[in-house]
């Protein structure tokens, strides 16, 4: 069981290839990604918009349909986590570096420089920042991480299949799932996990560069960066050795003590009023548009087209390509749960959460634009956190709270994603060997340093929707098949009562 297979020596070797090309010809990669990204999001943009809103209808069909009160394991199985615990962990894994590393710059960059709708700086403008930023960071995020994690999970623990990605399109192909085919599937979902996670470190690597530029007379290089990922892989692989229920879960909270630690910090010395005004203000305004942002692609505006592009479809692709590792990790920790149970806490608290985090740190970012104390948006995107702190009291500590943050986060994400990508990579084991944890750690690390040496955050953003485009018809044939299974299982339970019933008579 703890073998490697086939679905390992296939993809080292294409992310291999795609480190040794990134080293050796860096504008060559990041060219064809960069036309590899626009030709995906010029052309299927509108597909992104459809499946992604349709993943977050079925999540709620389910939480409100007869389904939801099966059961993601054997009726007598209990949750392995109390709910705190299990909260971080999908908080931890599920968004992570991103939240610091847009928590500011996001609403910042949408009211003060590129606006999805309204003029820049004005007013509407404000609004629109913060529920562009909900729409892009809540429910459709999550809905995407949670249809994997649903789908895993149910196949893993109440039928019993290999946690693998070809094993749940088992109902739909088979035992053609057991051979060449399936395998194509399990590779196509490593690979775009390595892509997705490696552009989260290597974001997390630019800001915590970003942060000690800012801070101190350090300067922002690919040197420094490369120094940083070194440091930081180490840390995960020793994170990776003590194994699932001590690395990830002692560093899942020591993320959440950080992260509420900052959150108040800021909540306190920051515009207190005008956060909660703002946050309780756009959240009525995110749901009140979420309709229309759901589906909003601008056909007959070239300028507000390119805005979709750049954002919304990008996002859409990231969480996407982080979805196998992040929901297999999900999946991996909620064994126990009921559908209604599950989905319920995978869309609504992590959601709540993030509302909260970016009106905070977003709303004390833009009232330091507003007021003129300073120009955020004359600093580069991973520096304007640092520089919204700079303007407020406990400046300094909260930045040190920020990179501390930052490395755990990007230690958890490893970690994380080095045990999801051993058990892809050993038919599923939930014991993946420490050894092929490591291996998958380098290459993640690797990948990160090649795409930021070819070409910066641009380079992540391309290779990621690169990744994750063939991964988005897997997540539909998998839908498909959830459903083929469970309407299934519901006609082998009716049957089961009425012989019952048969049976008492």
């Amino acid at each position: 069981m703890n073998k490697v297979t086939s679905v390992f020596w296939i993809t080292l070797a294409i992310a291999l290839l795609s480190v040794v090309w990134g080293a050796v010809a860096p504008g060559n990669l990041g060219e064809i990604t960069g036309s590899i990204q626009t030709y995906i999001s010029v052309h299927f943009g509108w597909y992104y918009l459809l499946i992604v809103t349709g993943f977050v209808l079925f999540c709620l069909y389910m939480i409100i349909s007869p389904y939801g009160k099966i059961k993601l394991g054997k009726p007598s199985d209990k949750p392995d986590y109390s709910y705190p615990t299990w909260f971080a962990m999908l908080f931890s894994a599920g968004m992570g570096i991103g939240l610091v590393f847009w928590g500011a710059a996001e609403p910042t960059t949408f009211f003060a420089s590129d606006a999805p709708l309204s003029e820049t700086g004005s007013d509407a403008a404000l609004n629109e920042a913060m529920r562009f930023v909900y729409f892009h960071w809540g429910v459709h995020a999550w809905g995407i991480y949670a249809i994997v994690a649903l789908v895993l999970a149910y196949f893993k623990f109440r039928r019993g299949a290999p946690a693998l990605i070809s094993s749940t399109l088992e109902p739909l192909f088979g035992e053609k799932m057991k051979g060449p085919w399936g395998k194509l599937v399990d590779v196509i979902a490593v690979f775009a996990t390595i892509v997705g996670v490696a552009t989260t470190l290597g974001f997390g690597a630019a800001q915590i560069n970003g942060g000690l530029t800012y801070l101190t007379s350090i300067e922002d290089s690919f040197g420094i960066q490369l120094t940083i990922i070194l440091i930081v892989t180490v840390l995960f692989m020793m994170s990776a050795y003590t194994g699932l229920s001590k690395g990830i879960k002692y560093l899942s909270n020591t993320n959440m003590i950080l992260a509420g630690l900052l959150l108040l910090v800021m909540l306190i010395v920051g515009p207190t009023l005008f956060i909660l005004n703002m946050f309780t203000d756009t959240i009525g305004a995110y749901l009140q548009n979420l309709p229309g942002m759901s589906f909003r692609l601008a056909p007959n505006s070239e300028e507000s087209r390119t805005w979709i592009n750049d954002w919304t479809v990008f996002y859409w692709a990231w969480w996407i390509a982080w979805s196998p590792f992040v929901g297999i990790f999900i999946a991996r920790v909620s064994k126990g749960r009921t559908i209604r149970e599950f989905l319920s806490g995978v869309l609504l608290v992590p959601s709540a959460i993030g509302f909260l985090w970016f009106s905070t740190f977003g709303s004390s970012a833009i009232q330091v634009q507003r007021s003129g104390d300073a120009d955020l948006t004359q600093l580069a995107t991973e520096q304007v956190l640092f520089g919204s702190f700079d303007n407020y009291p406990l400046g300094l500590i909260m930045s040190i709270i920020a990179m501390c943050l930052i490395g755990t986060f990007f230690i958890t994400s490893a970690d994380s994603a080095t045990f999801v990508l051993g058990m892809q990579t050993t038919n599923g084991s939930l014991t993946p060997p420490t050894m092929v944890k490591f291996v998958w750690g380098l290459i993640q690390s690797s990948m990160a340093a090649v795409l930021l040496y070819s070409g910066g955050l641009q380079a992540l953003q391309n290779a990621l929707i690169s990744a994750a485009f063939p991964f988005s018809f897997v997540m539909i044939l998998m839908v498909v098949s959830l459903y083929k299974a469970l309407r299934a299982d519901k006609k082998a339970i009716e049957r089961d009562n009425e012989q019952m019933e048969r049976d008492s008579a």
